[in-house]
């Protein structure tokens, strides 16, 4: 009777060992899971998303506002569902995933002061080394404000989808299997990697990107959270694309306030790419870093080493 009661143990154990951790389901097969929801609920809406724009002839090939606060919501609403699922089958609050922390708005509005502040530092460097050149201001009263408001909604939906793909539930997940630091390394570098599909990147623009994800990393190893991330990423991309005009990866915002040209170096003044295609925010981004470093470094609020 002993022998049959060890006999019917073993495949359980077997399951367990494979698939079940002290942490319930194994880091890698989680990841693989919501991946595959991931694809699922992105389908199916996308797809509807895609024929409401091709009927009302918004071009997914332009970035235009009306088609990125379509496009990002389709992405962050598929993203949110997958989370959603994952949540329930871990029995987490969907909070869980990196939206955790204290002062969540005035984080968020924190991010958003340093984004643009961050992003009009490197203009204003680049300017005054004569590497991008202002060609004035493109945009008056309704149509500025109009333009301002739709890249303020595009651009959040794009921080809010980007960060909570990139550092949400995956990078929570993974830290569960490898821990936080390799799980940051991972994910910048990924974070880096996608940017290869941008047509006008280049190889700085993608290391920038890889530099800018491990600083967001930063932020949520120090407040447990991605809102700053999420406020610095929106209102980084909104400074650049329609506040000042530059290029981003090599595309410019239909709706600009005001207009530039890169002039002289490449590798320096970041050509077609934008600011984030030169050598010079690798020293804006190490700066940003020391300075979360030295407001932070004392928090309590720290994700378990």
């Amino acid at each position: 009777m002993n022998d049959n009661l060890i006999s019917q143990e073993v495949p359980q154990s077997f399951f367990h060992r494979v698939f079940v951790g002290k942490q319930g389901i194994r880091a890698g097969w989680s990841i693989g899971i919501f991946v595959l929801l991931l694809g699922l609920f992105t389908a199916i809406l996308i797809i509807p998303t895609q024929y409401l724009l091709e009927k009302n002839h918004l071009s997914m090939n332009v970035m235009q506002p009306l088609q990125t606060c379509a496009s990002e919501l389709a992405g962050f609403l598929g993203l949110l569902a997958a989370t959603m699922v994952m949540a329930r089958i871990e029995h987490k609050p969907l909070i869980f995933y990196g939206l955790e922390g204290t002062r969540r708005i005035v984080r968020f509005l924190y991010g958003l002061f340093c984004g643009v502040i961050a992003l009009s530092i490197l203009v204003g460097v680049l300017n005054l080394s004569g590497l991008l050149i202002f060609d004035g201001q493109q945009l008056f009263g309704k149509a500025a404000l109009w333009y301002a408001a739709a890249w303020g909604v595009g651009f959040l939906l794009i921080g809010l989808y980007e960060e909570y793909f990139m550092r949400g539930y995956m990078m929570v997940t993974l830290t569960r299997g490898i821990g936080f630091w390799w799980s940051a390394f991972v994910f910048s570098i990924l974070f880096g990697c996608i940017h290869f599909r941008n047509p006008g990147e280049s190889p700085v623009g993608i290391a920038a990107a890889a530099l800018i994800g491990f600083v967001f990393c930063i932020s949520l190893w120090y407040l447990k959270s991605l809102w700053w991330a999420i406020g610095f990423h929106a209102s980084w991309d909104w400074a650049e694309s329609y506040l000042w005009g530059t290029a981003d990866s090599g595309t410019i915002a239909q709706g600009h306030l005001f207009a530039v040209h890169p002039k002289g170096n490449i590798l320096l003044s970041g050509g077609a790419t934008g600011p984030e295609g030169s050598l010079l925010i690798i020293p804006l981004l190490l700066v940003v870093a020391a300075l979360m470093w030295l407001a932070w470094r004392r928090n309590k609020n720290v994700i378990d080493k």
